[in-house]
């Protein structure tokens, strides 16, 4: 993970069901600052499922519209103190 993503002030997190996920990518694609990507593990389909980098995401929801996997992606905001 790069250090600018590193530094950005989380706004949301993203939590991927690894079993519901297939691997397609989109959401990775479709992730305007970059925190998704391919887990090297395979699932218990055999499928490298999508994985957060754990910081920097916006929540903005872009990965959850995107994903064609009912239940696969979660995106939570979180609220401003």
């Amino acid at each position: 993970m790069n250090n600018e993503i590193k530094n950005r002030e989380d706004r949301g997190r993203v939590e991927v069901s690894a079993e519901e996920c297939k691997g397609c990518g989109l959401c990775i694609e479709a992730c305007p600052p970059h925190v998704l990507e391919l887990s090297e593990r395979l699932n218990g389909h055999g499928y490298h499922p999508a994985a957060y980098l754990g910081s920097g995401c916006t929540g903005c929801g872009i990965c959850f519209y995107t994903c064609p996997e009912p239940g696969a992606l979660t995106v939570f905001t979180l609220q401003a103190t």
